[in-house]
């Protein structure tokens, strides 16, 4: 009987193997989101100001984790985009400083990696997000000292 589970497993095993990985479709498979869809997704966004940080959160109840609050944001909007910051960067388009627009993601280096943190800009030179745990979800200039050594690139989300 032992015998019979271990070639079960080995089965198992190799059909998991060689089943390939489900990937999220690149940012070139999909198309930008409109204006209007990005600002909705900001506005959502903003009505979770003061909901707490919690580590893989994505829902009013539980709270936000800064990718959490983003895929919340754009699926209250249609738009389902995965729950980590960086499958949200490779799937999103790069876009100037200059040419920020509402629901636009920003990115932050905050533990030597281009995607550890992401937000949603406002408009005005704020964006807002999920900071840390202790935390709740709130709102930042992009200009202040901190966030914008810390800013890595911004990009648009792609549906």
């Amino acid at each position: 009987m032992n015998r019979g589970l271990a070639v079960i497993a080995v089965i198992v095993a190799a059909a998991c193997a060689s089943t390939p990985a489900s990937r999220e479709p690149s940012a070139a498979s999909r198309s930008e989101v409109s204006a209007a869809v990005g600002d909705r997704a900001a506005a959502q966004a903003a009505t979770m100001r003061g909901r707490p940080y919690h580590f893989g959160g994505e829902s009013v109840s539980a709270g936000f984790d800064c990718s959490g609050l983003v895929r919340y944001s754009y699926r209250q909007v249609g738009v389902d985009l995965p729950h980590s910051t960086d499958a949200q960067r490779k799937i999103s388009l790069p876009v100037r400083l200059s040419s920020l627009r509402r629901g636009d993601l920003l990115f932050f280096d905050l533990e030597g990696k281009k995607a550890s943190h992401v937000g949603i800009y406002l408009g005005d030179g704020r964006f807002i997000h999920a900071p840390s745990t202790g935390k709740s979800v709130r709102s930042d200039r992009l200009e202040a000292p901190y966030w914008k050594k810390r800013l890595s690139g911004a990009r648009r989300v792609t549906a």
